[in-house]
């Protein structure tokens, strides 16, 4: 069912990541959404700096992705989408709870938008508990390479 993906599978993810990313548009600043939201080459990058992309196919069809970045004391979330006509089935959790069992750090930080608040809805769900500014400023800065911009819109959340 989960099964993590490669750079070979770079198409796929797009595929998943590009389709449930729309939910974003209107909802982020516009000078932060672009389409595609992720390029192919953006996606590359990521593999490159580490981050492990894990998938849920139904009938054949990927259709949830989610990945991890192991950093030497803690392991930040990435990338966390399903495809929009699967959003509510649950697809979201069964990703979330596998990455919770191959997870190597006591601590978990995932970033999104602020005014996303599905996406921080669905982390508190599972124990996850929104920074203060501050905090997430300086998480923002040190774990991640986003614009100054995305980081003024951005919370972090820990588990």
């Amino acid at each position: 069912m989960i099964t993590e993906y490669m750079k070979k599978d770079v198409s796929n993810i797009l595929s998943v990541i590009n389709n449930a990313a729309l939910k974003y548009k209107g909802v982020i600043p516009d000078n932060c959404w672009h389409e595609p939201y992720m390029s192919e080459e953006e996606l590359l990058n990521e593999f490159d700096s580490g981050v492990r992309m894990f998938g849920y196919k139904k009938n054949n069809i990927l259709v949830g992705v989610m990945g991890i970045q192991e950093l030497k004391d803690i392991t930040l979330i990435r990338h966390a989408y399903t495809f929009s006509t699967y959003q509510g089935m649950g697809i979201g959790k069964l990703l979330l709870q596998y990455l919770f069992r191959i997870n190597k750090s006591s601590i978990l930080y995932v970033g999104t938008w602020k005014e996303a608040t599905w996406a921080i809805q669905f982390y508190e769900k599972f124990g996850f508990v929104t920074h203060k500014r501050k905090k997430t400023i300086e998480l923002l800065k040190k774990h991640w390479k986003v614009s100054l911009t995305q980081i003024e819109n951005s919370v972090v959340l820990e588990k």
